[in-house]
């Protein structure tokens, strides 16, 4: 049975490509545990929109979505207050998109950063890649989600997915709820730590500077070890001048639950960054030791797959009652 705690619904969702990371325990993970306390929350696989860019082998996407559920079970994920669920298994998602792109603006969709950026690195771009913030779009509003925690970098599609809600309120009436982004403050932008200029990525193709929430501890080590400081010999924040070391600030402020300030007063001014990076190293150590035992146990386990089963038959009562009722709005059915 689910808990709903709340009038308000939330939802979230991390596609299976790549393996996931530190930086999205502290962007995505962690902030959602807290979220589930204080919402209806909706947490999702969007197994769909992984494959708007080429992923090889199917079967590890497959393999992937049982990882990735299991290790958001694994760092506490509580399904009593979530429903969880593979957006493929919600098939009124793909017949509201539908209805929804053909109230989107190509306009619209041509401004899309994300687009932009993906679309520069492929030779033959695929239209999912240019309509998926539609797909999005239904993902949110299908649910009457009122909160999305997002990165900065996807705050666009949470905006296109108002902009599309009010233009369907508007002609129809009243059929969706328009929903507002939720942007943490801290540990949103983990950096890579070969490249702290740039964000942690899971599918990042040199990943000697991203730590992986399954590395083992002397792969961390040594990752951790090699991170890009600087040649100032003290620790200081300054993202511009020192971003190395305000990304190592942040890391350690995101995990251990410290204020960001508060971990910066504590270490401003330490001369060694051997010894700063053990403190970092050892709050990694610890966020991650419990969550990787409990990911060994749940993967023996068919735990995942009642979670997930339970998530669908929520998904698709609250979906099919959505999208019935924008189908007559706008004229399907008899």
């Amino acid at each position: 049975m689910y808990m709903e705690n709340t009038e308000k619904r939330l939802l979230s969702g991390l596609q299976p490509s790549g393996e996931l990371t530190i930086g999205n325990y502290c962007g995505g993970i962690r902030q959602f545990l807290e979220y589930q306390k204080e919402y209806d929350s909706f947490l999702f696989v969007p197994d769909m929109h992984t494959i708007t860019v080429p992923q090889g082998d199917p079967k590890l996407i497959q393999e992937r979505i049982r990882r990735f559920a299991n290790l958001y079970l694994a760092c506490g994920l509580d399904p009593a207050n979530c429903t969880f669920y593979i957006q493929s298994e919600v098939p009124a998602v793909n017949q509201l998109a539908w209805i929804l792109e053909c109230h989107t603006y190509m306009g619209e969709l041509s401004r899309m950063t994300q687009f932009k950026a993906k679309s520069e690195k492929q030779t033959n771009v695929g239209c999912g890649l240019f309509t998926y913030p539609v797909l999005m779009a239904a993902d949110i509003i299908l649910y009457d989600s009122n909160v999305v925690p997002v990165g900065a970098d996807q705050k666009q599609h949470v905006e296109l997915a108002r902009d599309i809600a009010e233009r369907m309120n508007h002609k129809y009436g009243d059929l969706f709820v328009v929903p507002e982004p939720i942007i943490p403050k801290v540990g949103a932008k983990i950096k890579d730590l070969q490249d702290p200029t740039k964000k942690m990525s899971k599918s990042a193709e040199d990943t000697s500077g991203i730590i992986f929430l399954l590395d083992n501890e002397a792969t961390i080590k040594k990752k951790i070890n090699r991170a890009v400081t600087d040649n100032d010999g003290y620790v200081a924040f300054d993202e511009e001048k020192k971003p190395g070391i305000s990304n190592l600030i942040t890391l350690y402020s995101a995990l251990s639950g410290t204020p960001l300030q508060q971990a910066i007063d504590r270490f401003t001014g330490w001369e060694r960054y051997g010894d700063f990076k053990k403190e970092v190293l050892e709050v990694i150590y610890e966020t991650l030791r419990p969550v990787q035992a409990e990911y060994e146990r749940l993967s023996k386990s068919d735990y995942v797959d009642e979670v997930l089963d339970r998530g669908r038959d929520r998904a698709n009562e609250i979906a099919n009652r959505k999208y019935d009722l924008v189908r007559r709005a706008v004229g399907f059915g008899r």
